[in-house]
């Protein structure tokens, strides 16, 4: 039997709750399909960060590199650690370490499941660049505290990086309805987003196969309202990315079904996957909690580990209890025992 080590971090909050549930459905998923996740469970959140001084151990980065995939609840308890503090103390140093450089969110209305807009043919795959552009981290601020005080933050565009992700999005718009949006602000940003443009244009003449559109980021966040129908694959920088990423949770329904993938497609580290509707302090530990988007962030590490069948039976298992109006009933348990009934049978 194929066996897989998963490195399993709830984090904080309802992150704790909601990877109860997807840690049970992948387990009854793994045992339908004839083969074994092996997981292992770390602590590290921001109760960990106050006991430690830290949200991981210094030897975190390396202890992950042995799992297969990681499966991530979420972090964040800004009422006692800064967000910021939470931040680059664990999601992104896991990214950069292991060079996550492409995060990958799909966004469409499940079955039975209502959007805030009229229309729900839409099926968008929001990819977006993870490691580097506005969220590099480079810059710093001095003089703090006083009226002199200067904070600079610097973009950081490469060419490898820009490349890899947009080819990253041919490929999968290749595997799709053949249709690549670019997203910039090039009017405005003339050196970092005009050189994405650039390389844009480039890598388009390989992929003759595939219509390609630029747009700028505000006219796509437009249209993602008002034309969600007509955009298949997306790819943007970390900050636009991040943006659309919430616009398109929204138009789906809500956060509560944003699943999303943290891969390497080199393979040489493992893969992380998490929702990404944070940790929910307001209503932690009451049950509540919308466990989809963990349950399908699980199916999408399953298909990046090769397991597409066990995928698509867990995807269908979703689909069949949002199609039953089960997604509204509050309590997490309730969604829990509906998807984990649905598995295994036929749609």
């Amino acid at each position: 039997m194929k066996q897989y080590r998963v490195a399993v971090i709830p984090g904080d909050g309802i992150g704790v709750e909601v990877t109860d549930v997807a840690w049970r459905v992948l387990q009854h998923a793994a045992d339908d399909h004839g083969f074994s996740l092996r997981g292992e469970w770390f602590p590290w959140s921001c109760e960990y960060y106050l006991q430690h001084g830290r949200m991981m151990p210094e030897d975190g980065i390396e202890t992950l590199r042995a799992f297969d995939a990681i499966l991530l609840g979420a972090v964040g308890w800004p009422q006692q650690v800064a967000d910021d503090v939470s931040l680059h103390g664990l999601l992104l140093p896991i990214r950069k370490g292991f060079d996550l450089y492409a995060n990958v969110r799909p966004h469409r209305l499940l079955a039975g499941v209502e959007g805030p807009l009229r229309r729900g043919d839409f099926d968008i795959l929001c990819i977006r660049e993870n490691t580097e552009g506005e969220y590099s981290g480079a810059g710093g601020r001095l003089h703090q505290g006083t009226p002199q005080e200067v904070a600079v933050e610097t973009s950081v565009f490469t060419r490898h990086s820009v490349e890899r992700i947009l080819r990253f999005g041919f490929e999968q718009a290749r595997r799709r309805r053949k249709i690549l949006a670019s997203v910039t602000k090039s009017n405005a940003q003339k050196y970092t987003m005009v050189m994405w443009d650039e390389i844009t244009h480039e890598i388009a003449a390989q992929y003759p196969d595939v219509a390609v559109t630029r747009y700028h980021i505000d006219a796509m966040a437009a249209r993602f309202v008002m034309q969600p129908d007509s955009l298949d694959v997306v790819v943007a920088s970390n900050l636009f990315g991040d943006i659309l990423t919430d616009l398109g949770a929204a138009i789906q329904g809500g956060l509560g079904f944003a699943a999303s993938a943290n891969l390497n497609p080199a393979g040489d580290a493992p893969s992380m996957f998490e929702p990404v509707h944070g940790s929910a302090p307001d209503i932690a530990g009451r049950g509540i909690a919308n466990p989809i988007a963990a349950i399908w962030s699980g199916a999408l590490l399953l298909e990046h580990l090769g397991e597409p069948a066990a995928a698509a039976d867990i995807m269908q298992a979703i689909e069949r209890v949002t199609a039953q109006g089960m997604h509204n009933d509050p309590a997490t348990e309730t969604i829990a025992r509906g998807v984990i009934g649905a598995l295994g049978k036929s749609a």
